[in-house]
């Protein structure tokens, strides 16, 4: 629209006549959003007449009007109309809409303007002067007062089939949080910080109301594109508000904490006697009872000291928090586990609230909670779709449920390692993987009773294994580069002893079996094939390494033969290569196997075999790229697989080639693992940093020197 039509556009947005103004705010709700156009509008008189709109239609012609006023502001004009007299009226219509009105169109638009109005305080310029109360949390608050069912009807509209409506809905619930947590919501009207007192207070009664189980259900639905930065945003305040909370120190002068370390104690149903001095000491705030207390009415629930309030000092309020909601919840349990631990010695009782307070700053590390905020949302815009999805941590939102499940975890761990006092870090550790194998991988469609489920039934057993997973990868990271040589100069080692160690299986000799000849296609008796011919072959190698032995018998006999009784021979030299169907990756050394075949078995035909072949002739030897002719010279039918496997790579490393079969690597292995721990055992302190040498860094004296001196290159 041009602008020179403005005038007349506002004598209609004037006019008494219901269908002109419709028409009119209809044009004006799809140019208000150019700038110049808006300039001109406001400066016309226009803010008047579009909050008499507001003020005084309905239907379509208010729900324009509305879309209207949230344009306006998008481009930060029109701010005005907040300001003055009149504005407390006008925030409180929008917030009776709310409450009243029931139609999709009027309500997004009122939640629009409501967003804009609460977010205007934090992007304001700091030097800019305003009416206290004006924008932000506290611009509300005087409409609230009014229509105390606001935050019911806001949050129950997170459940609304209109996605753009939930947007809207769950965007002003941000604004407010924010605004309600940030340094200008925790001044009040007279200019007294009493933040610290109201923030918290504000989110509980959104708690209560039911928003967190609302928020729950929107992350694990199907309408993520449509909520995804509203969602996120949420995300990344509850991650606000569990800093906030953390970073308030535990103070037994503040009246709540006091409070609160009181529920504890008396939950926890300590001795009558004990509990009556204990109640005179916290009654008087701070005041010293003269009255018999128990020595160890703090560390009888699990802390190191008498002061309970110092070992809160790294989780700050937020550890005291999940301590006294998981003893308000499960209190009959925790006086159980008190009674329980109680017959204990004091070695092995498992201390109830430091591992509460472990579980807390697990939690707050698994879900990154020192994060910045604006990193998911950037991340959002630059991934796919399956890395979008990763980036919903609705579990977050179970805070309470999971430092539960951790909590009962980490006494089933301390139970099933046989834990004592000593290994509680060790006990911490194991229940951090833990917590990563489970809510660190859980999809974001995983309900919060599944993750329960399986922090309380993981195996133990698969636990140790991660941790040693975990403890290899760190190590790698950490020292890999320095080992990289350490462990190349061992595998050559280890190598060099299994060639060594297969070579004296040769030098040893071993028998093997020889298949007979078939009669007529069909399978021969025992004493067929002794008549026939020999059943079993010996071979062996000779002491210089250099020929194999071998001869052929018709009984296998009770003492190996003599290297002298062995009449063929096979010169290593002319070997061209040994070939074999031994299976290079099985380590089932089960006679059923195929690499193994049933070769113990006399009635049975062979199936593994060892093949040596050598060239057909010199001149084969010397043809280019090794490509000659080669012939069989001898055959073996090994009995079972350690013997093919000492065999065939015996052969092989004979002829400087690598080991194939997975029974030779599989040792040569063993051997340069347990050669690098051996190394690392020996390792001591002083022989990795032995100091400098005497006299090192100290700077010469220059006493009795001159100007006569020179640099000897």
């Amino acid at each position: 629209m041009d602008q020179a039509d403005i005038p007349a556009l506002l004598a209609r947005l004037a006019s008494d006549e219901d269908a002109a103004r419709k028409m009119a705010v209809f044009k004006l709700q799809s140019s208000i959003n150019d700038p110049a156009f808006a300039d001109v509008f406001i400066s016309s008189g226009g803010l008047v007449i579009l909050r008499r709109l507001i003020m005084g239609t309905g239907g379509n012609t208010l729900a324009y009007s509305l879309q209207s006023l949230t344009r306006l502001l998008e481009v930060d004009m029109g701010w005005d109309i907040f300001e003055g007299p009149t504005a407390g009226d006008l925030v409180e219509r929008i917030v009776e809409l709310i409450v009243t009105n029931p139609l999709v169109n009027i309500l997004r638009g009122a939640m629009s303007i409501l967003v804009a109005l609460v977010s205007h305080s934090q992007s304001s310029p700091p030097g800019q002067n305003r009416i206290p109360g004006t924008f932000g949390f506290r611009a509300l608050k005087p409409a609230v007062a009014v229509y105390p069912q606001f935050f019911d009807l806001v949050i129950q509209q997170l459940q609304s089939a209109d996605h753009a409506l939930c947007a809207n809905s769950l965007m002003l619930i941000n604004a407010l949080i924010r605004d309600a947590v940030s340094n200008e919501g925790a001044q009040s009207t007279n200019g007294k910080a009493s933040g610290s007192e109201e923030w918290p207070k504000f989110i509980k009664r959104l708690q209560d109301l039911g928003l967190i189980k609302a928020v729950f259900s929107l992350m694990q639905s199907s309408a993520l594109q449509d909520l995804a930065y509203p969602l996120l945003e949420f995300q990344n305040l509850t991650k606000l508000l569990l800093r906030k909370w953390r970073e308030v120190r535990v103070d037994l002068e503040r009246p709540e904490h006091r409070r609160a370390l009181k529920a504890l104690h008396l939950a926890s149903a300590p001795n009558r006697d004990h509990m009556n001095g204990t109640a005179k000491t916290e009654d008087e705030a701070g005041q010293k009872s003269s009255k018999k207390h128990n020595p160890e009415k703090w560390r009888r629930l699990g802390f190191e000291t008498e002061s309970p309030a110092t070992e809160f000092q790294e989780a700050g309020f937020l550890g005291m928090m999940d301590l006294t909601d998981y003893v308000k919840k499960n209190e009959d349990g925790f006086q159980k586990l008190l009674l329980e631990q109680s017959v204990k010695p004091l070695s092995e009782r498992c201390p109830v609230a430091r591992a509460s307070l472990a579980i807390t700053l697990i939690l707050y590390e698994q879900f990154e909670s020192d994060k910045n905020e604006m990193e998911d949302l950037r991340g959002y815009q630059l991934s796919d779709a399956k890395q979008q999805d990763k980036l919903y941590r609705p579990l977050l939102l179970q805070w309470s449920r999971l430092h539960t499940a951790g909590l009962a975890a980490f006494f089933r761990l301390w139970k099933a390692t046989g834990a004592e006092q000593n290994d509680f870090d060790k006990v911490a550790q194991l229940v951090r993987i833990l917590v990563d194998q489970v809510i660190g991988r859980a999809k974001r469609t995983k309900e919060v009773v599944e993750v329960e489920e399986e922090l309380l039934e993981f195996d133990c057993g698969r636990l140790r294994e991660l941790q040693m997973e975990l403890l290899d990868l760190s190590f790698e990271d950490n020292w890999g580069q320095h080992l990289y040589q350490v462990r190349e100069d061992l595998r050559n080692e280890s190598l060099s002893f299994v060639k060594e160690q297969r070579i004296r299986c040769l030098l040893a000799g071993a028998w093997f079996s020889k298949p007979a000849p078939q009669n007529n296609g069909g399978s021969v008796s025992q004493g067929q094939r002794h008549a026939n011919g020999t059943f079993w072959r010996y071979a062996k190698l000779s002491h210089n390494r250099r020929f194999l032995h071998y001869a052929d018998f018709a009984l296998k006999t009770a003492h190996d033969p003599t290297l002298d009784s062995l009449n063929e021979t096979v010169d290593l030299v002319k070997v061209s290569s040994v070939v074999s169907n031994v299976s290079v990756t099985s380590e089932d050394n089960d006679s059923s196997h195929p690499g193994a075949g049933a070769l113990a078995n006399s009635g049975s035909k062979p199936t593994t075999k060892i093949t040596i072949f050598s060239f057909t002739s010199p001149e084969e030897a010397t043809r280019p790229g090794g490509d000659g002719k080669e012939q069989p010279v001898l055959t073996l039918y090994p009995l079972n697989h350690s013997v093919a496997s000492e065999w065939l790579d015996g052969l092989l490393m004979l002829l400087d080639q690598k080991p194939i079969t997975a029974e030779t690597n599989k040792l040569a292995t063993l051997v340069e693992d347990y050669g690098l721990k051996i190394r690392l055992l020996n390792v001591r302190m002083e022989a990795a940093y032995q100091g400098p040498p005497p006299g090192a860094g100290v700077v010469p004296s220059r006493e009795g020197l001159d100007d006569d001196y020179w640099y000897e290159v």
